[in-house]
């Protein structure tokens, strides 16, 4: 484990405290869990660009005059 000064705003730091508390778990536990979440995240966003990085653009105002066209809006 590496160690890191991380400041939080102070009402995020008493519900990570009361959280802690609660879940008999420690701050750093649930730091690292959260960010763990976060950056699993952004990967399966990356993926899901990447996989679609060949469809075809369309505007917003081509996508408008479709769903006007199939009766949509």
């Amino acid at each position: 484990m590496r160690r890191a000064t991380v400041y939080f705003d102070e009402d995020l730091h008493k519900a990570l405290r009361i959280k802690s508390l609660e879940s008999e778990r420690s701050l750093s536990d649930l730091v690292n869990d959260a960010v763990r979440v976060a950056l699993d995240e952004d990967h399966s966003d990356l993926e899901a660009i990447s996989a679609r990085k060949n469809e075809k653009t369309v505007s917003y105002e081509a996508f408008l005059k479709g769903l006007r066209s199939r009766g949509q809006i």
